[in-house]
């Protein structure tokens, strides 16, 4: 441990209902911001679930009702940036709730650059953690999110993580990033995805076999998110107490 770095800690939760998720977030990033717990980043999976961000609307729905309860799927409406997404098993996803704001900062709004460029540096990570796996990925310029390069097929980049966050009033992040595994990828003909119409999604087992276990893209996130935030990470095996409700 470097005594002038940050300690975040990092845990892995498994499959949690999205509501269930949500509510932990806002409940550990309310500590995090009394200062009664450090740092900490949640890695996990969720049942089948279309969330619609700041940015989106139910007009980004493919599949009706009956075909969303065929399908075992659930929509919620979330305080995220970003348009409308998918999450599911296979697809490993990661809240950070970080400490954004310099310390006796107030106000409402996390100044923009600093928000973009927290933006930027998940993007970061995600990147780092493909290329551990050969996997070639980049920005897309004006777009937010992770790429793969174009296949000859449809002569199109494939987006293959997308983010999505919030920072509230007391400057401390929320919700995160998903990275396409190996998740069901038909669940993604139910929306537009992130609103844009004809983009490609792609997963790593669209590209790479055999496909790495999610236990060892959990540990290659942490690592990635180490070096690219400069902070020292601390495995939990539980929340301290803190249940799911």
């Amino acid at each position: 441990m470097n005594p002038d770095r940050e300690t975040v800690e990092v845990v892995w939760l498994g499959q949690v209902d999205y509501r269930a998720g949500w509510d932990l977030q806002n409940r550990l990033a309310a500590q995090i911001a009394a200062g009664m717990r450090a740092p900490i980043m949640l890695l996990l999976e969720h049942p089948h679930t279309y969330t619609i961000g700041r940015r989106g609307g139910r007009d980004h729905l493919v599949w009706d009702e009956q075909q969303r309860a065929q399908a075992g799927v659930e929509v919620v409406e979330v305080d995220r940036g970003g348009d409308i997404t998918y999450h599911g098993p296979g697809q490993l996803v990661g809240y950070p709730l970080l400490r954004l704001a310099v310390p006796g900062w107030q106000g409402d709004r996390l100044p923009q650059a600093d928000f973009v460029g927290y933006v930027r540096r998940l993007e970061e990570v995600l990147i780092r953690i493909l290329a551990k796996f050969d996997i070639q990925a980049e920005r897309c310029t004006g777009l937010t999110g992770v790429w793969v390069p174009a296949d000859s097929a449809s002569n199109r980049p494939g987006k293959i993580a997308s983010i999505g966050v919030k920072v509230d009033a007391r400057g401390v992040s929320r919700h995160g990033f998903a990275l396409n595994v190996e998740p069901e990828m038909g669940y993604w003909q139910g929306i537009v995805a992130c609103g844009l119409e004809g983009v490609r999604m792609v997963s790593m087992a669209d590209l790479i076999s055999p496909v790495p276990p999610i236990a060892q893209v959990v540990q290659q996130t942490a690592q990635a998110f180490g070096d690219v935030f400069g902070v020292d990470l601390v495995w939990k095996d539980n929340l301290g107490g803190e249940g799911i409700a």
